[in-house]
């Protein structure tokens, strides 16, 4: 049987659970940009993606798939800004990116990730 660690469990989630060779991250938003672009929303919840793979032993060349929900499809480009120049050209793992409805106003993207390690 392998072995589950949980990254900064709590009462209802996980910020990120390792499986085997795999690590997965919790739908990850911007706590202390809230309500900003979604420039600076991305750009924080990707900090917070490379501060989760540190404490798993990976990082994000690793990074195998992403999941991308966006408030509006028209902040589209603004997402992409934070994210090309955060991702290693060569690395860039599979990705879906999707309009939703997040969990509170102001959160306007949230992403997920799956990654090896």
């Amino acid at each position: 049987m392998t072995d589950i660690r949980r990254i900064e469990p709590g009462a209802r989630l996980s910020e990120a659970v390792i499986h085997g060779d795999k690590v997965y991250t919790c739908g990850i938003v911007a706590d202390r940009t809230v309500g900003k672009s979604v420039r600076e929303q991305t750009q924080e919840v990707l900090q917070q993606i490379d501060e989760l793979l540190a404490k798993a032993g990976s990082d994000k060349t690793r990074i195998l798939k992403a999941n991308i929900w966006l408030t509006d499809m028209a902040t589209f480009d603004q997402m992409n800004q934070a994210w090309d120049a955060w991702i290693v050209a060569g690395k860039t793992p599979a990705r879906a990116t999707v309009e939703a409805k997040l969990a509170a106003p102001g959160y306007d993207v949230e992403i997920m990730i799956e990654a090896a390690l």
